[in-house]
């Protein structure tokens, strides 16, 4: 199953979440640099998802949907992540498709 075959055809793709560990967060901000519309870096030089209405959200394990045509983009954060705290799951089980965890 891939996840073009899983994706709606309204612009999101509400079965992928993405979120930042941030006790593994390096700051470098290349997440900024590939998504500035998902990740953001905030004052204390950590990056947090944003939510779909660009608010930073700064909760620990906070999760963000993955807009499809950004998916390219979070993944390349995922795997470019020099911390490898970028975690990208499947809302239905919860589990890692792309990131440190992912099978």
């Amino acid at each position: 199953m891939t996840v073009q075959q899983d994706a709606p055809t309204d612009g999101e793709a509400p079965d992928l979440e993405v979120w930042i560990d941030q006790d593994l967060c390096t700051g470098d901000g290349i997440c900024v640099q590939y998504a500035p519309e998902v990740f953001e870096l905030d004052i204390d030089g950590l990056a947090y998802v944003k939510s779909a209405d660009d608010e930073l959200l700064q909760e620990s394990g906070a999760t963000t949907p993955v807009p499809l045509p950004l998916l390219q983009d979070v993944v390349d954060s995922a795997k470019e992540c020099p911390g490898e705290c970028i975690h990208v799951r499947r809302v239905s089980d919860r589990v890692e498709v792309y990131g440190p965890e992912a099978a």
